[in-house]
């Protein structure tokens, strides 16, 4: 009994130490490369070289603690929460299913960095894909971090908190029904189940499944990351203010800058709130697209899922998430 116990806290004081320094490792070399960066370049160093080292740091500084968060979540429930738990809080029909994994997204306190793992192990457990999407799109978007945000950021403006938890829930439900009626198993390749038996379970599962999915989804949080700063950089500020005088290029606009620029959902609000030139159902589907689609949320998915599943999703979602936005913001805003 002795001996089982100090395995047991030698492993979580593994898996702990791995969290931590894993993400510390990732933190210091994005450090490093944004500091060192520009001096390396020579005569690479410019302002535009600087500027897009910044927004590079910023994005992936910003998404590394939530996915942290998503990986401990995903292997959490990969070692330790049983088959029947899922089969039980589920409903069998998938039409039913969808809308309740969509609500179940409240509870998941991260952004879209999070959710992938989450959704991966979901899918690893059998919950219906179509289901375990709708949770994916839903739980950056309603949870009460990025309420209450979007309360602060718009103070005095409660229809706004309304409107984004409206029309993010709807997108979500109405992709998780879509998927469930159009999808085809041949465009989504499922996350591979892990081994079964006591290595796949318990402390040792944990620290596998930890180990496994962090560093597999940091690396495409990298390359999204790049992706972004380089749009930031390519496109100057006089293009954007052509658009603020039209409702509808504004949300066409706002809702393209948010796939692009890569803002975490627990600070989109604040982002959007700055945009005050844009009409309110703009900078709504500004908060509505960019937890569901962004670069580097496209890039996770096509490691997790493949890339026929990301680019189908992604572009079908884009439409979905900017028709909820206008139906919403004409309702309510």
């Amino acid at each position: 009994m002795a001996e089982r116990t100090a395995d047991g806290l030698r492993l979580a004081l593994r898996a702990l130490v791995y969290a931590v320094l894993g993400g510390a490792a990732l933190l210091a070399v994005v450090t490093v490369a944004s500091v060192l960066g520009p001096t390396l370049a020579l005569d690479l160093y410019t302002p535009a070289v600087a500027a897009w080292w910044t927004v590079f740091t910023a994005v992936v500084v910003q998404g590394v603690p939530f996915l942290l968060l998503g990986t401990v979540v995903s292997a959490a429930m990969g070692a330790f929460v049983p088959d029947r738990v899922f089969r039980r809080l589920l409903p069998r029909n998938q039409a039913l299913a969808v809308p309740v994994a969509g609500a179940a997204g409240v509870v998941l306190p991260g952004c879209e960095c999070a959710s992938v793992p989450v959704a991966g192990s979901l899918m690893r457990r059998g919950v219906a894909p179509a289901a375990a999407l709708a949770f994916l799109l839903s739980a950056p978007a309603i949870n009460p971090v990025v309420l209450m945000a979007t309360s602060i950021a718009f103070p005095g403006q409660p229809a706004m908190v309304a409107a984004r938890l409206a029309a993010s829930l709807a997108a979500a439900v109405v992709m998780g029904w879509l998927w469930a009626r159009f999808g085809r198993q041949e465009w989504l390749r499922l996350p591979k189940g892990r081994a079964s038996g006591p290595a796949a379970s318990g402390l040792a599962g944990f620290l596998a499944g930890l180990r496994h999915d962090f560093l597999h989804a940091g690396g495409f949080l990298v390359v999204g990351a790049g992706a972004a700063a380089t749009f930031g950089i390519a496109v100057p500020r006089s293009v954007l203010d052509v658009f603020t005088g039209s409702a509808w290029a504004g949300v066409l606009l706002l809702a393209v800058l948010a796939v692009v620029l890569c803002v975490c959902s627990e600070a989109d609000a604040f982002v959007a709130a700055s945009l005050s030139g844009f009409s309110p159902t703009a900078r709504l589907a500004f908060m509505v697209v960019g937890p569901m689609v962004d670069l580097k949320l496209i890039a996770l998915q096509t490691g997790t899922f493949g890339r026929a599943f990301a680019v189908r999703f992604a572009s079908v979602t884009w439409v979905v998430a900017v028709a909820s936005s206008v139906l919403v913001g004409w309702w309510l805003l």
